[in-house]
């Protein structure tokens, strides 16, 4: 099961997509629009709660989501200085079911994922993910080196330790995201009305190309008040995408300020429509 960009991680709820070959090499990504301070600096929180309807079903709440940012010292596999490791960005998210889906599906989920980026570059260097549904789990580590192009992905299964890990290495060339990171990515960027921008993504030793249109503005009403928003669509369904067997439709909602606080997300699929809203911020100012 794959996680996706920002809280289509819902998708880990109902769509399941196995790892396959490698791709070809990608091309080159323009620079993340970097300022001396990033929305999400020095560190920050977001809290989510998802909701799931369909058919008479409406808007059952069924997992909770969170994302943190925040500093780490990181060494990557390339790096031959000597001397104190250097500052990478860490990115962490946690979702686990809760409610009444557990039993209208019969599948208790719980997902966690680490990611580490370097802070010039915006490339990720690194990729935990822990998936456990119901009794299969499932960990896998996938790392990034930029100067070989390479990157290498393993996951393995904790309850049967001897059981052959599953292994892929797969070019790439550019500018890099995961499934995690790219959502802090997207968050650097000047988003306009009737322009779309690229992002490529790491994702179960594959490289996905994935568009993002951005789609229009408006006024909502959430946590933080009513606030204005852009609307973002990230192009996950189909072949050579995220989730190729699956049909089905994302959209993302962020402020429309410097801070791009990721506030509402809809996820429409066959099974039915995912809303999940923002509940609590807790971050800390930039200076």
């Amino acid at each position: 099961m794959r996680t996706l960009v920002f809280l289509s991680m819902a998708l880990a709820m109902v769509v399941a997509v196995g790892a396959a070959s490698p791709t070809p090499t990608i091309t080159t990504q323009g620079p993340a629009a970097l300022r001396s301070k990033l929305p999400f600096e020095p560190s920050e929180e977001l809290f989510y709660e998802a909701e799931f309807s369909r058919a008479i079903l409406r808007k059952l709440d069924v997992a909770d989501f969170k994302f943190s940012a925040g500093r780490t010292a990181f060494r990557s596999p390339d790096m031959e200085v000597d001397g104190p490791a250097p500052e990478a960005f860490i990115f962490k998210a946690e979702i686990s079911s809760k409610g009444f889906f557990p039993r209208l599906f019969n599948l208790n989920f719980k997902e966690q994922v680490e990611s580490i980026v370097e802070p010039l570059s915006f490339t990720v260097q690194r990729t935990n993910i822990h998936d456990e549904q119901g009794k299969r789990v499932r960990m896998s580590e996938a790392t990034f080196d930029r100067q070989k192009g390479k990157m290498s992905w393993t996951q393995q299964d904790p309850n049967n330790p001897s059981r052959e890990p599953r292994q892929i290495i797969t070019d790439f060339s550019g500018q890099l995201q995961d499934v995690l990171s790219a959502i802090y990515f997207i968050r650097t960027q000047p988003l306009q009305v009737g322009k779309s921008l690229e992002v490529f993504i790491g994702d179960g030793g594959r490289v996905y190309q994935v568009p993002i249109r951005i789609v229009e503005k408006k006024r909502m009403k959430t946590i933080l008040g009513k606030v204005d928003v852009v609307r973002v669509d990230p192009d996950l369904f189909g072949p050579n995408r995220i989730v190729e067997k699956e049909k089905g439709q994302f959209s993302l909602w962020l402020t429309d300020d410097h801070r791009r606080i990721p506030v509402s997300g809809k996820l429409k699929t066959d099974y039915g429509t995912f809303d999940i809203k923002l509940k609590k911020v807790v971050y800390s100012p930039v200076h």
